[in-house]
């Protein structure tokens, strides 16, 4: 496989993104398998500025929308205005009718404005006023989220967290990237300046690819037990379902492509089963670390000969 395209994507946002070339690689996943990214950290780490780079170096319309308490569904959707010369309503579309929509501080919205993007999220398409309208393709939202221990947040339900294919938890950044950062100033303005490396057609085109990455029998049955293993251990209160195990399988796929192979090998599904299964499980006790609890799961689970 031509790894060539995304290799420049890769190289192009990490002039603006610091020292994330693995943080890169998994949005790169969640793009390619159809999929949403959810970034949790501190403010000021760079969640944003990963978003608008991405954009710019895949040639794909991108629109910010800050969450705060008071933001409204129509506010994302959009909305019906009256004209009084025709005596109609003409739909105006709101900021998810962009290929890259980031919803920024998610959690800081009201649990009502966060479900205003189910829909969108699921099934690429939203339904306002009894119509219903095609969301653009290829289309992904990357949601900026603060811990949940930060002042005004509201958790993500269940529901919502299940529509992410993956969680990424960015921390501060290297030593030497955060001292390359200072030397290069505003790189939200750098981000902005970024040109194409990429396009939709190819997108999209790479998107068909990744479908037909091929995974062995075993390498389903080997995400089947890791499934099974977090149903079965008592840390675990809720364990992956059978949606979560698609998304899985989907991911590994996505990341074997980014790889430069056609094919899915057990160390796919080890990469990024960590980032795919943690916000779909909930542990049983306090103080229990959920990533350390699934890294734990991947080295007891035996792949299936």
């Amino acid at each position: 496989m031509n790894k060539r395209p995304l290799s420049k994507v890769i190289e192009n946002v990490s002039t603006v993104v610091k020292g994330e070339e693995k943080v890169l690689k998994l949005a790169m996943t969640a793009l390619l398998a159809r999929g949403h990214l959810l970034l949790e950290g501190v403010p000021g780490v760079g969640k944003t500025t990963l978003a608008l780079a991405l954009a710019r170096s895949l040639g794909l319309s991108f629109q910010r929308t800050q969450f705060t308490s008071d933001l409204l569904p129509a506010d994302i959707l959009g909305f019906s205005v009256y004209d009084p010369k025709t005596g109609e309503f003409t739909f105006k579309p709101g900021p998810v009718f962009n290929n890259i929509v980031l919803a920024d501080e998610i959690n800081r919205a009201t649990p009502r404005t966060q479900s205003a993007l189910l829909e969108a999220m699921g099934e690429g398409q939203v339904t306002i006023e009894g119509r219903t309208f095609r969301l653009p393709q290829p289309f992904l939202v990357i949601a900026t989220q603060n811990p949940l221990d930060l002042y005004g947040t509201f958790p993500l339900p269940d529901s919502q967290l299940d529509r992410f294919l993956l969680k990424i938890v960015i921390s501060y950044p290297p030593r030497e990237a955060e001292a390359q950062v200072l030397k290069d100033g505003s790189l939200r303005e750098k981000a902005h300046r970024l040109q194409p490396v990429s396009s939709p057609d190819e997108i999209e085109k790479m998107q068909l690819e990744v479908e037909k990455v091929w995974a062995e029998e075993v390498i389903v049955q080997y995400i089947l037990d890791i499934a099974e293993a977090t149903r079965r251990d008592p840390r675990f209160s809720l364990g992956l379902s059978t949606r979560g195990a698609l998304h899985l399988l989907k991911a590994a796929k996505a990341w074997a492509y980014i790889e430069g192979r056609d094919y899915v090998v057990p160390d796919d599904i080890k990469e990024v089963a960590p980032y795919v299964v943690t916000h779909r499980i909930r542990l049983s006790g306090e103080g229990l670390d959920p990533v350390r609890a699934v890294l734990d799961i991947l080295e007891r689970t035996e792949i299936p000969l």
